[in-house]
């Protein structure tokens, strides 16, 4: 089994399986979804678990140069969800029961897998909080589609499905990074529902926590104006620029660098977040394993960051 962070062989920072960790050793758990059947470009995406895992294990002992905490001891590797490669309808049924057990015990970051995998994952999650959620989406396209180039569902159409779902509420879910082509209708889809929307170009220059303050600050007063609900976190790596993370399907030039990205997860780590994912890592297309890094990386703060939180109290 593949895992994260020096504990066993090759899990995520090679912590342990999670069959070997008690759950009240392991509250923050590590699980691949190896999906990539809604691709609309380049696939691949279903080798990112592993990819990822493996950039991990460079985190040395893994304790965070801000947060000052490590993930190790506190976290397992539940490895890759076993799921039939067949039809997204078949995928989602066969998942379902297996996230729902995961996200009943434990805190989980999910590793894709192309952002199809998100929908059933906000169902789950919804089911468990009893009420819609919070989102904050990376990425570089909005994924409000209505259709996915005559499929009802895929990767682009995610978001537009959560809202009509509701298992989302509308003006808590922050779009971040969006730059590619698209019309009117989509690419303002969340915003015209009330939710905000940062695009990449809104962002040029803009890098330190301090210059994204006016980002963070926006975001917490939307969701303290709705009585602070549970946040979903999820990270399209293709959120980024090329230059930061060739190794995606979809790859759009001008995009966030990967300081923009973890200046941003830093600075929101005290949301009330329940769970990521991070995914569209095709490691067959990455150059010098830029992009599997920068997941790895984002994966080990988010972890860290709810760790400093859980100890502040």
């Amino acid at each position: 089994m593949t895992s994260f962070a020096f504990l066993t062989n090759n899990s995520f920072l090679k912590v342990p399986a999670l069959d070997a960790n008690p759950g009240d050793r392991a509250p923050y758990v590590v699980a691949g979804i190896a999906w990539d059947g809604s691709v609309t470009h380049r696939p691949g995406a279903r080798f990112g678990p592993n990819a990822i895992r493996q950039a991990s294990h460079m985190l040395c002992d893994a304790i965070h140069p801000h947060f000052d905490v490590s993930p190790l001891g506190r976290l397992s590797d539940a490895g890759d969800l076993p799921l039939p490669n067949t039809s997204i309808e078949r995928m989602r049924a066969a998942m379902a029961p297996l996230v729902e057990s995961l996200i009943r015990d434990h805190h989980m970051v999910w590793l894709g897998g192309d952002h199809s995998i998100t929908l059933p994952l906000l169902r789950a999650y919804r089911a468990q909080f009893g009420r819609p959620l919070a989102v904050v989406h990376f990425d570089a396209h909005c994924d409000t589609w209505t259709d996915h180039f005559g499929e009802p569902s895929g990767h682009g159409t995610w978001v537009y499905e959560a809202i009509q779902e509701g298992l989302v509420l509308p003006s808590c879910v922050t779009q971040i990074g969006i730059r590619s082509a698209g019309d009117r209708s989509a690419r303002e889809y969340v915003r015209d529902q009330g939710g905000l929307i940062y695009t990449a170009r809104d962002l040029r220059g803009l890098e330190s926590p301090l210059q994204l303050q006016g980002v963070t600050d926006a975001i917490r007063q939307r969701l303290a104006a709705h009585g602070n609900p549970p946040v979903y976190l999820t990270v399209d790596i293709d959120c980024l620029d090329p230059a930061f993370a060739p190794g995606t399907g979809t790859p759009e030039p001008g995009g966030l660098t990967t300081n923009q990205v973890l200046s941003l997860i830093e600075e929101l780590a005290d949301l009330p977040f329940i769970g990521m994912d991070c995914v569209e890592v095709a490691p067959a297309y990455d150059h010098a394993e830029l992009t599997s890094n920068a997941a790895a990386t984002f994966v080990w703060t988010y972890l860290c960051g709810q760790l400093a939180r859980k100890k502040l109290g």
